[in-house]
Formats: structure tokens, sequence, C-alpha cells
């Protein structure tokens, strides 16, 4: 077979694949992605813009709910799941076609199949089409992405259960769902099943959902589970499985010391990731992987191999599209002769369950363990004049400040949090103090208005992280309907 020569092979054509490949071919380079499956990576198909999309249906259901008192009359309201699929499709759809026309403007060329590395910066491709192709580039940029996990429990496999990737095409109702993991996929999509009407419990290993929150965020979320009439177990272990999800399952489980059996319809799988290099024969091409299977990379994302660079989730890089926005940013950078790299990159992320969760810097836990000197800057999100205009007052807002008046960390639970939480990230990245977050005039009403607020009074000393018990913040939900066949 003939091998053919490029400038630049890209394996993978996610936010950092294809952002690289529209790049380099602009510029009149050879440039060539293989992808195995998703026109655009995971994100516009089955990850964050179509998950947000399903979600912002489900939160039509909830503000028609007869008890929100939005002065709205209707009838009976039911979710349309296979609407709400359609829905969700014609997006993705038109998202693909964007991609597709970007890649022919560029002139990169697209190749769909699968690649296996044979030796270094050298790949045998699998044409999804039908026959082969072997391709060479001068520089190879691996952009493979992660899955879900399935997590290692008897009869959990055989059981056949859904990741976000079915859960998101799902034309039905499950009747009760299980939601292995009480990560940033477990939440979002228990409370979106809730409130399209499904019966749900979620099971979290640990004794908080969302690891590596505050506790008090984490009480937070926990409370807003809860008031939705979602059941949690925390502390809790899946000891077995039986039956088919889809039709019927049996989950053993034990929690804080019982056991039990969770009757089921539904599996959905939301308890971890893991990288898609096990088919890519790394070794071949002298890219070394670590324990997990994640590619090794310094902080110019450079792998063991010469001129081969990781990007993205496989390369261990934090699970956001925006942070693998800016592993392309920084490969593009140093490909000119810059010196960028992935050290002291002030990340954000937000939870999109409603109300969102939106963080930046430094958490309480964080900062005490690692000994950083902080004020703190606490606020219910009662005090913010848009949550009032929402009817959503449920949440707080917190921010870290240092001795020089610099923000180290902003969290905020609440309507609009990601708007917030934007304002105070581009204060860290500016070295702005506080105080002039607090003189500025913000629009009213909006969320960002809220600062004023929070930064009304001097931040104080530290205490303790307190957790928020349910019944200590303001609940502006109620569960979502739940259909005849599914009434407890």
């Amino acid at each position: 077979m003939n091998t053919e020569h490029v400038q630049n092979l890209i394996i993978g054509s996610g936010v950092a694949g294809k952002i690289l490949a529209w790049t380099l071919a602009s510029q009149g380079q050879k440039t060539v992605v293989v992808e195995r499956s998703m026109v655009g990576g995971a994100c516009p198909n089955v990850a964050c813009l179509p998950s947000k999309n399903v979600i912002y249906s489900a939160k039509a259901v909830s503000l028609v709910h007869p008890t929100r008192g939005l002065g709205v009359v209707t009838g009976w309201v039911r979710a349309d799941m296979a609407g709400v699929a359609r829905r969700k499709w014609r997006m993705v759809n038109e998202l693909v076609e964007m991609h597709l026309a970007k890649f022919r403007a560029s002139g990169a060329e697209l190749v769909m199949g699968e690649a296996r590395f044979t030796e270094p910066k050298t790949v045998h491709v699998t044409l999804n089409a039908g026959g082969t192709r072997s391709l060479r580039g001068e520089r190879v940029f691996i952009n493979v992405g992660t899955r879900a996990s399935i997590p290692d429990v008897p009869g959990l496999a055989a059981a056949g259960p859904m990741t976000h990737v079915e859960a998101l095409n799902l034309e039905r109702l499950p009747e009760r769902l299980v939601v292995l993991g009480g990560g940033y996929v477990g939440l979002e999509f228990a409370q979106a099943m809730r409130r399209f009407g499904s019966r749900v419990t979620i099971v979290q290993h640990g004794p908080r959902l969302l690891k590596g929150a505050d506790p008090d965020v984490a009480d937070a979320l926990l409370g807003l589970m809860k008031d939705e009439g979602i059941e949690v177990l925390l502390r809790a272990e899946v000891l077995n499985v039986t039956g088919r999800s889809g039709t019927g399952v049996a989950l053993r489980v034990r929690s804080e010391g019982k056991e039990g059996t969770l009757e089921a319809s539904d599996i959905l799988a939301a308890a971890g990731r893991t990288p898609n290099t096990d088919r890519l024969d790394a070794a071949r091409a002298g890219v070394e992987l670590d324990s997990r299977g994640y590619i090794r990379v310094n902080d110019r994302l450079q792998t063991s191999a010469s001129d081969v660079w990781a990007t993205g989730e496989c390369a261990g890089s934090p699970r956001f599209t925006h942070v693998g926005e800016d592993d392309c940013r920084i490969v593009l950078n140093n490909l000119a002769g810059g010196s960028r790299t992935t050290r002291g990159r002030l990340i954000p992320y937000c939870l999109f369950t409603d109300p969102e969760l939106a963080h930046v810097g430094l958490t309480e836990s964080e900062a005490q363990a690692q000994g950083v000197p902080y004020r703190i800057a606490r606020m219910p999100m009662a005090m913010v004049f848009r949550a009032h205009t929402l009817s959503e007052t449920r949440g707080f807002v917190k921010a870290l400040v240092g001795a020089d008046d610099r923000l180290l960390g902003f969290t905020a639970f609440g309507a609009e949090a990601s708007e917030m939480m934007a304002v105070a990230q581009t204060a860290m990245v500016g070295c702005i103090p506080y105080t002039v977050l607090r003189d500025t005039i913000w629009t009213h009403p909006t969320a960002a208005e809220g600062l004023l607020g929070l930064f009304a009074t001097p931040p104080s000393a530290p205490g303790p992280i307190q957790s928020v018990s349910s019944g200590s913040v303001s609940a502006s939900r109620e569960p979502g309907p739940v259909p005849a066949t599914a009434k407890e």
C-alpha cells in the first residue's frame, strides 16, 4: 500500500483537532483529519451542546408547572420525548453541516475512518465507506477524546446501560431511571429526566455530590436534587445488576452500610471517562501512555515522540471543550515560535443544572489545603434583583479574596450564575481588585449587578466551610410532572 505524505496529520476532529486543521490548512499547509465517527467531535454531537438543548426542553416543562406561580395557565403537561429528540437532532445536523462547510472552506481534508499507528507518524486508516489508506504526517496531532466508562460491577455491562450518548437519543420516557454517578453528567441528566416525568435515583459512590466541590456547594446541590423529587444515595456501591436496561433491571446496592434492591426500567452510567487510546496502537508511534491510558505530554502538549502533540481529554486535560480549545491555542502559538504552556491556566466550569453552578479559581477547600490566606465574601442569591425577576432565588454567591484585594476564587450557585462568574473571571485575568467590581455601574437588573451586593461589605476572615442544608436556601423549584404510568 502506498503511503500518502502530508504536512499535518490530525487524528480526531474534536475542538482542538478541527481548529488546528482549519487554521493550518488555511495557511496553505496540506492537512488531513481522520475522524472515526462524529464530525466535529463529541461536543456538537453527543455532549455539551445537545445536552444543553435537552436540558432547556426540561426547563420549559418546569416553567409551566402549576405551582410555579408564573401566571401561565395551561392544562395537563407532558413531555413529548420524540419531539425533544427531534429538536436536538435539528441542532446537531445544522452543526455538522456547519463543520463540513468549514472543512471545505479551509481546504483541510476530512477522512472518515479509524486510524491506527503502524510506525512513528504513520497510520493505517480503515475507511468507514470501505477500503484503507496509509497516511504519514510531518507533524501529527492526536485528539481522540474519551468515552463514558462502564463501572466494573457484576452484571452491569450485560445489562446494557445507557451512557449520555444513548440518553440524548431517547424518544421515550424512562419510567424509573437509576443514574450511576453524581458528577456533571449525572446531575444534569437526573434533573432533566425528573422534569420530563421519570422517577430518578442517583447512586453516588462518594460522601458528596460533585466530587471536589466545597461542602456548602455539594450540600446545596443535594438540596436541589431532593427538592426536585430525586432520590440520592450517598456512599453507595452497586454490588450487582440483573435484567436489561430499557426493559427492567434490579440493582443490589449498599448505601450508608445498608443493603437493598433498586428496581428500575433504565440505567444511566455517568461515573467517569475512559481515554480513546486503546485502539490507537500508540506504542508503535513511540507515544507513551500513563497507567490509565492517557497520553503523556509536557506543558507544551508535546508527547514522547518527536513532532507529535496530543490535545484535549486524551492528553489528560480537564474535561471541558473550552480547555481543548485553549490546548489548540497553545499548540498553534508554539508552532509559530511562541512559548505558551498549560501552566497556571485559569479554568472555569459550569454545571448546567437549573439553577446553574459556576466556578473559577480556588475553592475554599483548595485554599485551606494549600495554606493560601484568603478572606471570604458571601451572599444569598436572594439579594440579586435579577433572581427575583425570574422567581429563582435559590442559591448563594461567594468569593475568595487575597491580601491584595484580588480575587482568588469565585463560586455562584443560582440563576444565570455562569454570566456572573464570567465577570469575576475577567477581573481575575486582569488582576483587578474586587473594589473595582464593587464600584462599577452595572446594568440593572442583571446577574452581574449582584456583585455590588456581594462586595458591599468588605470580605471577612474565613471560618469553617459551612454545609448548607436543603431547608436553609429558599426553594423555587417544584418537581416536574409525573405521568400516570410513573406515579408512586
